[in-house]
């Protein structure tokens, strides 16, 4: 008899209440046709069914065989587990989830809360074992390595996940990845946040300026591929009032904030003909979101000095989340994707400013600014 002949039998089978004929016939159709995906799901529903479930799980297997990212078999996989008391239950519902099709039929939507509920759990718990087994190395260390210690566990765990630079231009080799870098590294922080009050006057002089210059913060050819900008491109949603621009004193702005520039000029940007510094305050208007996306250079970082924030305002750097604090600075590595969102009805308001990445030494300073200084390299900003 064909394999099609006794799957006809098996199904009628099924349709009469007789599972374990059904079994016995859908497993002689699967002998005869072993990369049947079809019949050993059949196989293993059944099983389940009938409290077989060492034989559903052993039937799931010849399917995941066939197939190991089926999203189905691998649901089915970790339910078994689960059922079974296994260890490795937990983890089973991660496999699953990570193979989750953008769209799942209405019917499979319980058993995927179901899996995300039952996974959440295993990371939680596995999380705390995991706290426990660290603790001791942890107490010796200092906040940042701590920080980079959680964040592997967190890693592990696939709670957060790896993101790394991807600058749309300029990629210098061998440069530490990190999404806000230590604040030890900068240690003028400090000076900038103090002049917070004084940079917040100078903002709103030049904003209710008559000649103060106000643009777009994005503003590219609509011809140009910079997809990831296409939402704001030209949008009066998120402007900037430029201080300096490309390596340009933006004067119309920059005469009425004589104490900010004052203090930029003492701090290390890189400075580079027709793409550095920059700096600017960065305006985002109410319930407005910047979408994810990446920078042009890793050779330099950005630090942001909140000045007006409403509270709610956040801001995502890879997988770490901060709410932006008035006075509190940070620097980060915007070719890292990163995302922003003034969820509120008021105005919220940054200084922006880049910074040569620390890492690079005076050499590779000097020899950035001399690919990125050639016209024809680019030279369109940094």
């Amino acid at each position: 008899m064909n394999p099609s002949d006794l799957a006809n039998q098996a199904e009628r089978a099924v349709a009469a209440g007789d599972l374990r004929r059904a079994v016995a016939l859908f497993e002689q159709a699967a002998a005869l046709q072993p990369q049947d995906m079809i019949l050993w799901m059949k196989i293993a529903a059944l099983k389940r069914n009938l409290g077989d479930l060492q034989g559903a799980l052993h039937a799931t297997h010849r399917v995941l065989a066939i197939s190991p990212r089926d999203f189905t078999a691998l649901l089915l996989r970790a339910s078994l587990l689960q059922r079974l008391g296994s260890p490795e239950a937990g983890e089973s519902w991660g496999h699953a989830l990570a193979q989750k099709p953008d769209a799942t039929p209405p019917e499979l939507q319980p058993v995927i809360a179901q899996a995300e509920e039952r996974y959440a759990q295993w990371q939680s718990e596995r999380e705390a074992q995991l706290k426990r087994q660290m603790a001791a190395a942890e107490s010796r260390a200092d906040p940042d390595e701590r920080q980079r210690i959680d964040r592997f566990r967190t890693n592990v765990l696939r709670i957060t996940r790896p993101y790394h630079s991807e600058p749309t231009h300029y990629h210098f080799p061998s440069l530490p990845e990190r999404e806000f870098h230590p604040r030890r590294l900068f240690p003028w922080l400090d000076e900038l946040e103090a002049a917070t009050a004084a940079i917040t006057a100078e903002f709103q002089q030049v904003m209710h300026a008559e000649r103060a210059e106000l643009v777009p913060y994005v503003q590219y050819e609509d011809h140009i591929p910079m997809d990831q900008w296409r939402p704001l491109n030209h949008n009066p949603d998120w402007t900037a009032i430029h201080l300096l621009e490309k390596g340009r004193v933006v004067d119309a702005n920059a005469v009425h904030c004589p104490a900010t520039m004052e203090l930029l000029a003492r701090l290390p940007q890189p400075k580079i003909p027709g793409a550095a510094p920059n700096a600017m305050f960065s305006l985002l208007a109410p319930h407005t979101e910047i979408p994810p996306h990446v920078g042009i250079s890793n050779a330099r970082l950005v630090c942001h000095l909140p000045l007006i924030v409403p509270e709610g305002c956040w801001f995502r750097v890879g997988a770490e989340t901060r709410y932006w604090q008035p006075g509190q600075a940070f620097v980060f590595d915007d070719t890292i994707e990163h995302e922003a969102l003034n969820p509120t009805d008021q105005l919220r308001v940054v200084l922006i400013l880049d910074v040569w990445a620390p890492d690079l030494t005076e050499a590779e300073r000097e020899a950035v600014a001399a690919l990125i200084g050639v016209p024809e390299g680019g030279g369109g900003g940094l």
